[in-house]
């Protein structure tokens, strides 16, 4: 029997900040003169090369002008340097008695919000933007002429501004308790100087990427205490019908029933019993279009990893609420790819469990049989992942006749070692797959590294009592990620396939310009950017 919620549920698929484009010049906008209006917000950049004053940015010099204040002169004196993600912020004040006098600014907002833009490339603006967001928490409306520069990249700037400061808008929910409204996010942030059909389609894109972002936050970051597989099941369900998508969810007879022994090994020491969640979107068919293309993206979804009887240290237990990102990135791909209404079939595929340990647990040196009946030998239990991702993969690919099949997974410590905190492991069976995603992943800021499927190394996953062993029997080859992928691999059979190990970026342990503290949310923009190029 499933554990009883103990703590009150949390919010899912909170909407994001809201933003804005507005035409006009701060020099003569009379937005500046509306009272809910509390900050405006200008660019400052970097000396050019041959000089050694900062460079105001577009907007600056009409703030100015309307203030009365050389704020070039201010920056100079704050020490400001022009690099992405710094932010300043000039509080005026007020007149004091009768003869204080008019001011300048009287009547105008009182903080000016000085933002470093660096070289102005997508990724600075998007750290721009991240920045304004953390200097004004808990305001109303924001205004900002940055992202307006003219130029042929008008709207990624717009797009990249946007996305940064809505993600780094994110906050955590709190457990019991509302969060302070200094901790809240602007109520709006409104890019004056740029507006248009080709902004206004960067600015929903943005607000897309981000609502995606969001909601995987918001779901890897849930306690294991309150998410279990059932309550992601439920919660997807409740997502999918809104949006108007197909959902079906397997429970445990099910799962028995269709050969998914992967999913029910893993989640048979804890109470909670596992899913199986598909989520299906389908564009709305036009007379003479091309049959659409089909992604299928398959998540690990292990709503809690204790690393089952080959237990974690306690340290490396503490995270791993997180441990079901890559079924909640699933989730949000395909319900973005609904909301941008994509000429593509997209399918989410959530195999959830909880790895805990308990009298039926699976153990090292059991056999398993995986949906489609290849065996598979247990080496470390603690390598739930692959299994639950094999059944999957297996599954899709033998029902749902996938054109491009991607898998996303908080993996491998071997990805993190290797890359670090900030790249994604890419892996892929196709060099266009890895090139397309490559561009997504440098578009929207969520970087990858492309990693090769050595050959030479297939035999680590070779059994002399099964099909396959889950994990090599010896550390000659070290190369963890690369093995396990070789493992997913065997699941996939001729389809297009591409796997995303997110070990490392899917966790951060403090907020970093747009990456915030806790589960971040990587994979969702990335995919939604590939989706958005697919042809």
């Amino acid at each position: 029997m499933a554990r009883s919620l103990t703590h009150p549920e949390v919010r899912i698929g909170r909407p994001v900040p809201a933003v804005a484009l507005a035409g006009g010049s701060l020099a003569t906008s009379s937005l500046l003169l509306e009272a809910d209006v509390d900050a405006v917000a200008v660019p400052v950049a970097p000396p050019a090369p041959d000089d050694t004053d900062l460079q105001p940015g577009r907007g600056t010099a009409d703030a100015a002008a309307r203030y009365g204040i050389d704020l070039a002169e201010v920056a100079e004196r704050a020490g400001l340097t022009g690099a992405p993600g710094e932010a300043w912020t000039l509080l005026l004040p007020r007149p004091v008695g009768s003869a204080g006098g008019t001011l300048p600014w009287d009547g105008l907002p009182r903080r000016l919000v000085l933002v470093g833009v660096g070289t102005g490339t997508p990724d600075d603006l998007r750290r721009a933007g991240a920045a304004l967001a953390r200097a004004t928490r808990g305001l109303r409306r924001v205004l900002t002429t940055v992202a307006t520069e003219p130029g042929a990249d008008g709207p990624r700037a717009v797009r990249a501004f946007a996305e940064g400061y809505l993600l780094a808008a994110y906050r955590v929910q709190r457990i019991g308790a509302p969060a302070p409204e200094k901790d809240r996010p602007a109520a709006e942030l409104v890019v004056v100087g740029r507006d248009g059909v080709r902004a206004q389609a960067a600015l929903d894109e943005a607000v897309r990427g981000a609502t995606a972002t969001w909601l995987v936050r918001d779901l890897a970051n849930t306690p294991s205490s309150i998410k279990d597989p059932a309550w992601v099941a439920d919660r997807a369900t409740e997502l999918a019908r809104a949006a108007g998508l197909a959902v079906e969810v397997l429970g445990p007879r099910e799962l028995a029933a269709q050969g998914f022994g992967g999913i029910l090994a893993v989640g048979a020491g804890s109470a909670s019993a596992p899913r199986l969640v598909t989520v299906s979107y389908t564009p709305a068919a036009e007379a003479g279009a091309r049959r659409p293309r089909h992604v299928v993206v398959v998540g690990k979804g292990i709503t809690y990893d204790t690393g089952g009887l080959s237990i974690k240290p306690r340290e490396a237990m503490v995270p791993m609420k997180t441990d079901m990102a890559g079924a909640a990135v699933a989730l949000a791909t395909v319900l973005g790819a609904a909301a941008a209404q994509v000429p593509h079939r997209v399918t989410a595929v959530l195999p959830l469990a909880e790895n805990h340990v308990g009298a039926a647990s699976y153990r090292p040196g059991d056999v398993l049989t995986l949906w489609g009946g290849r065996t598979v030998e247990i080496a470390n239990t603690d390598a739930e992942g692959r299994l639950v991702l094999g059944d999957a993969l297996a599954w899709a690919d033998g029902t749902l006749e996938p054109d491009v099949l991607v898998d996303v997974a908080t993996l491998t410590g071997a990805a993190s070692l290797g890359l670090g905190k900030q790249h994604a492991a890419l892996y892929a069976t196709d060099p266009r797959l890895t090139a397309a995603l490559e561009a997504a992943a440098a578009e929207s800021g969520e970087p990858v590294w492309a990693m090769p499927l050595v050959e030479d190394y297939g035999d680590a996953v070779r059994s002399g009592v099964a099909d396959l062993r889950h994990v090599p029997q010896d550390l000659k080859y070290g190369a963890g990620s690369i093995t396990a992928a070789l493992f997913l691999r065997e699941f996939v059979g001729a389809r297009t396939w591409a796997h995303l190990d997110i070990a490392g970026p899917a966790r951060a342990t403090a907020d970093k310009h747009e990456v915030t503290e806790g589960a971040t949310g990587y994979g969702a923009r990335l995919l939604l950017r590939y989706l958005a190029s697919l042809r």
